[in-house]
């Protein structure tokens, strides 16, 4: 017997094999990021994320502020779709975006412009942020109608922008409690609605709440001003079954609009005509938002900081 016959066989290296997964890996989550930021960002998102995060001066909130934590999640795609369910609950919200709002012709138009203000309002440099403010502020005193019964309504009344404010912040927490990466505890919850709150009293909100306490409150106070409207029931139809979408993204939207008609509460599904499907909901729902979640967050990663924050499918009153 040599000493070939008795010398153990080579080991054969990992590393080769584990680059060459790791180079196909890498390139479609580079893809798949740069996909899914050019459809939420719009083509001026590569400009603006760079003058948003690295504008050098002074923000409104610091990057570890709960603020920046929430808005910089992937669940804020899940989180947008249902602040968009909850608001067209509120007749007058709902009929403001009917007459004046092209969200059927160009809702990646408004989704980027939504995302942008959410952005610029939580990372930029507070004079950016204090400008994206203002020129809502200017949107809003153009528009004004009226109701089927007479009333006026504009989007620029404080009561209406408080409606929007408490929507639009119960689905970004509820939708981050649900599906973050790291839940706040009940200190960085009150921290969060506070920051918000500081950005919708600037945009018109007057004494918006400053705890999850007090947004419950808020919430509960709106409610007999709430119900599904024509105008509501034809947006919930749009947004569900009708997304300008190709047909390789209808499945993974549908995923994400499942988890967040699953986040709503249970008075909501008959007057906007949502199922209503516990046992599914707790289950398959939740685990497959979980998976689309952290998909997005897996591949918006490589896209630079916070760029999951242009997530939400525009608000009633931007």
């Amino acid at each position: 017997m040599t000493s070939s016959d008795t010398a153990p066989a080579p080991r054969r290296s990992l590393r080769a094999p584990l680059a060459a997964v790791g180079a196909p890996l890498g390139e479609v989550r580079e893809r798949l990021g740069s996909a899914l930021f050019a459809r939420v960002a719009g083509p001026d998102g590569p400009r603006q994320r760079d003058r948003i995060h690295g504008r050098p001066g002074p923000r409104w909130f610091a990057p570890d502020s709960a603020i920046a934590q929430v808005h910089g999640d992937a669940s804020m795609f899940v989180g947008g779709i249902r602040a968009l369910l909850m608001q067209t609950l509120h007749p007058a919200a709902m009929r403001g975006v009917a007459e004046h709002s092209d969200y059927r012709t160009d809702m990646w138009g408004r989704l980027a412009s939504t995302s942008t203000y959410l952005a610029v309002t939580t990372f930029g440099h507070a004079d950016d942020a204090q400008a994206a403010v203002d020129a809502v502020r200017r949107i809003h005193e153009r528009i004004t109608g009226t109701m089927p019964d007479g009333t006026a309504y504009a989007a620029s009344d404080p009561h209406l922008l408080g409606w929007v404010h408490a929507a639009q912040v119960d689905s970004f927490l509820l939708a981050h409690q649900t599906y973050g990466a790291h839940p706040l505890d009940q200190a960085r919850r009150d921290e969060y609605v506070a920051q918000a709150g500081e950005v919708a009293q600037r945009l018109g909100a007057v004494d918006p709440p400053r705890t999850e306490a007090e947004l419950r409150e808020v919430l509960a106070a709106y409610r007999p001003e709430l119900r599904g409207s024509h105008e509501a029931r034809e947006a919930v139809r749009f947004l569900l079954l009708r997304p300008p979408l190709p047909a390789v993204a209808r499945a993974p939207y549908l995923v994400l609009v499942a988890a967040a008609v699953g986040l709503m509460p249970r008075w909501t599904r008959g007057p906007l005509r949502l199922p209503w499907l516990p046992v599914s909901e707790r289950t398959v729902v939740r685990a497959l938002g979980s998976l689309a979640t952290g998909t997005i967050r897996w591949a918006m990663s490589a896209q630079g900081p916070a760029s999951t924050t242009g997530v939400t499918a525009g608000t009633a009153g931007g």
